[in-house]
Order: structure tokens, then C-alpha cells, then sequence
């Protein structure tokens, strides 16, 4: 007696089974599984789901000696507390499960000499490809002695443009949320962000004063508040807002815990929220955003898209077919109880 596909047996599927189950050759299915051969979209979906139905496992070690990959990736990262790096991480393992490849998470916590140690190690266990990420925006040195590794940067790109990169659009951010606060009839809106030496403060800031400009406004107070990037500073430049300009009716904040400040401020001193004054928050960090009285309206970096984005730039890399150069992923725009 047989089993049928998908029974108990099934946790000893061959290849075999799989090509047999989607209706190709052991050759075609062989190549689906290694991201190899040309084939139609539909064929190699079919394969997929038939390793799926069988619970097919790979002979990672015959697959390695056969194509000369290790089927495993890096994700170097400098942001040890993972509110940036993990929903990239994330991202990129939705993309890269699906080809059955691995990924080791190394953290350099900003450390060059940790960093040099984790690419030793990676390039010793003969990684595939490499994403580089981080906790900020700001362009970073590319990797030293990776030349024979696919590397591509995510949301911290990289300063040499032949490089692959995956960023978020600040400036499509930026336009976001002042288009946002113009459309619910806010006419005096105040900018308040983090520290100017940070590449996401100056550019936000400077695409929300083009984008007030293209709407016939300017900033309430005349200028950019920049900070710290915690809701203390929210608090602070608030109470300094509204003593230079009383009348201002929207803030647009560089990101959601400054925005959590202001609407504490706002909401100590009486002023309803979004009745008087609208708060735009930055980054979407639900621990911060729905947290906030009232939750905030805000701007999502799109993050797990950043990472998915990357990886599939990676894939295209080890292929041989890199495209070097800055790629942006598009923000959006969620609306909340504070606008």
C-alpha cells in the first residue's frame, strides 16, 4: 500500500515526489529549489508548493557541493536593540525563506572592531551574500574585503554609488504627513525634530519646509526645532512652540516620541487634540503610537519592505546580475486620533 502526498510518509519525500507532485522533471525541479534555470513564474510555484504539501527537505550539504553555495546570507546590523533592524530582518527572511536560505544575524552594536570580527566569521562560513543595516539613515562606509560577496545596505546606505542600497523616501515622507496636516485645514505648523548632525532630522526638515513652501505656508515658528530623539525634548520644544507662536495649529514631528511629548504638553495645557492642534508623528513604532493620548497619526517607514526589497537585490546579486546604485521604498501614511 502507498501513501498518498502529504501523508506520513511524506516526511521522507524524494525529489523525486516533489517533481512528480508538480508535474515536471527531476531536473526542472532541482532548479526551482536552487533559483537556477529559466522557467515560467507559474512552474516554479508549482514546485514550491509541492515541497510545501510533501514537507520536502533538501539535502543542504549535496546542494552546497553541487551549486557551490552555502544556501546562508549575513545581516549585519548596528542596532543592538533592534527597533530599526528587526522588521528589516524580518522582511528579508520573508523573501529569503522562500528559497530556503538562511540567515545569520550579527550585531557590531556600532563597534568597528566587532564588526571586522563578525565579517571574519561570515566570510569564513562562505555566506552567499551579505545585508548591512543599522538605526540610522545616515550613508555608511561600505564593508572592506568583501569584494568575492554580493553586499547590498538597507535604510543606512552606502557611500560608494556602486553599491547596491535600499532606503525609505523622507522626502515622500515628509510630503506625506504635511499634505496631511494642510488637508485637515492646519495653516501654522511647527517642525520639531531630533539632533541636526542626524541625516533623518536635516532631511525631513528640509523636505517638510519645500513641501510648506509648495502649499504657500511656512513653519509657524520660523524655524526647525531640532533635539534629542525622546519624548523629553517633545515636551520641551512644545511648551517653546506655543510661547513663540500661540496660534500654531499642527506639529509634524521627526519621529513618534517627540510627537508623544508634544501631545502630552498639549494635553496638560488643555488644548484638545486634534481639535486645536494636530501631531504627526514619524516611524510608526507601535509602542509609542498607540500608546500616545491620543494615538498618533504618523508616517511608516515601511520597514519589513526595506528588508524584503533588499534581499531580493541580493538574490539578483549572487545571480551575477547586481543592480548597483540607490533604491527607495515608498512611506505611508497612518492616520490615527491625533489629526
Amino acid at each position: 500500500m502507498t501513501s498518498a502526498p502529504g501523508s506520513a510518509a511524506a516526511g521522507r519525500a524524494r525529489l523525486a515526489d516533489v517533481a512528480a507532485l508538480a508535474g515536471v522533471s527531476v531536473g526542472t525541479a532541482s532548479k526551482a529549489l536552487n533559483g537556477g534555470g529559466r522557467m515560467r513564474p507559474e512552474t516554479r510555484q508549482r514546485v514550491l508548493q509541492a515541497v510545501e504539501e510533501l514537507g520536502f527537505r533538501p539535502n543542504q550539504y549535496a546542494q552546497s557541493l553541487h551549486s557551490g553555495r552555502s544556501w546562508t546570507v549575513g545581516l549585519m546590523t548596528t542596532d543592538g536593540i533592534g527597533r530599526f533592524s528587526t522588521p528589516v530582518l524580518l522582511g528579508a527572511e520573508d523573501a529569503l525563506g522562500a528559497g530556503k536560505i538562511s540567515v545569520l544575524l550579527c550585531d557590531t552594536r556600532g563597534d568597528s572592531i566587532r564588526e571586522q570580527h563578525h565579517l571574519r566569521n561570515l566570510m569564513d562560513r562562505r555566506v552567499d551574500g551579505i545585508i548591512v543595516t543599522g538605526r540610522r539613515t545616515d550613508a555608511r562606509p561600505p564593508l572592506p574585503g568583501v569584494e568575492s560577496v554580493p553586499v547590498v545596505y538597507a535604510l543606512s546606505p552606502s557611500t560608494d554609488p556602486a553599491d547596491t542600497s535600499v532606503v525609505t523616501d523622507d522626502r515622500g515622507g515628509a510630503r506625506l504627513a504635511v499634505e496631511h496636516l494642510v488637508a485637515t485645514g492646519r495653516t501654522r505648523i511647527a517642525h520639531v525634530t531630533g539632533p541636526q548632525h542626524h541625516a533623518a532630522a536635516r532631511e525631513r526638515a528640509q523636505y517638510a519646509a519645500e513641501q510648506l513652501a509648495n502649499a504657500e505656508l511656512q513653519l509657524s515658528t520660523g524655524r526647525t526645532h531640532f533635539g534629542e530623539w525622546s519624548e523629553a525634548w517633545g515636551r520641551r520644544a512644545a511648551e517653546a512652540v506655543l510661547r513663540t507662536a500661540p496660534d500654531t495649529d499642527g506639529f509634524f514631528c521627526g519621529n513618534d516620541q517627540i510627537a508623544r511629548g508634544v501631545a502630552d504638553t498639549l494635553r496638560e495645557r488643555g488644548v484638545g487634540v486634534p481639535t486645536d492642534v494636530a501631531v504627526v508623528g514619524y516611524d510608526n513604532w507601535h509602542t509609542m503610537a498607540l500608546a500616545s493620548r491620543p494615538p498618533l497619526t504618523t508616517i511608516d517607514m515601511n520597514l519589513a519592505e526595506i528588508g524584503r526589497i533588499a534581499a531580493l537585490e541580493l538574490l539578483q546579486a549572487i545571480e551575477a546580475e547586481p543592480r548597483p546604485g540607490v533604491h527607495t521604498v515608498p512611506c505611508r501614511l497612518i492616520v490615527r486620533e491625533s489629526s
